[in-house]
């Protein structure tokens, strides 16, 4: 899953650690979410949304698997 996790942190001028804080998480976590390792969960989602003042889908975007049984 894509994100613009990375950009809106640095432009709030947090750091990973920081930020990792304000989540509850490590900062593991937010390494991983920066680089697409990790799906976050909804709550993760929504603190995040929360924090930057942004809507999920304008931090997260959702890309259909094409190889997905529906």
């Amino acid at each position: 899953m894509k994100n613009n996790l990375e950009s809106l942190r640095k432009s709030a001028c947090l750091s990973q650690e920081e930020l990792a804080n304000k989540c509850d998480v490590s900062r593991q976590t937010i390494i991983s979410l920066e680089q697409g390792k990790y799906k976050p969960s909804i709550v993760l989602a929504f603190k995040l949304a929360n924090i930057f003042d942004k809507k999920i889908e304008d931090i997260f975007i959702y890309e259909e698997d094409k190889n997905e049984i529906k």
